[in-house]
């Protein structure tokens, strides 16, 4: 298993004013968590279907930070300590390629730059294998 990703620091490169802001990780979260609600892998893992939508607030604040944005999620949750947060949850391969293949369909739909699209879905790729739990 590989360990988290390090967030990204200097706020000259950042990511998060490239793509346009928190309106683009909204959109992103929402068409990922769409494609998570049809996906018959993924949405067990979500059993309270009210999770889903704070679900999709913690994951828009993270990586609004992560790649440059308002510090919101640290300042409410702390450190991301994202294995930690994601042990409960059985993640093996088929899982891991279930989330994958969402976020790549979202990244897709919003018609991100191709160099911005290959940043996003390089981190995707590292953070996905890095929550994976299960053999």
């Amino acid at each position: 298993m590989t360990s988290e990703p390090s967030p990204v620091t200097d706020p000259e490169s950042s990511l998060f004013d490239t793509v346009g802001g928190m309106p683009f990780f909204e959109a992103l979260v929402d068409r990922f968590y769409d494609g998570v609600e049809v996906d018959p892998v993924l949405v067990r893992l979500y059993p309270d279907r009210n999770y889903l939508a704070g679900a999709r607030r913690r994951l828009t604040l993270f990586l609004a930070q992560y790649w440059g944005g308002p510090t919101t999620y640290s300042d409410e949750r702390g450190h991301p300590r994202l294995r930690a947060r994601h042990f409960a949850f059985e993640i093996g391969p088929v899982e891991r390629d279930h989330w994958l293949a969402r976020m790549r369909e979202a990244i897709a739909s919003l018609g991100v730059a191709p160099d911005e699209a290959a940043r996003l879905q390089a981190y995707f790729d590292l953070a996905a294998e890095a929550m994976r739990n299960q053999d």
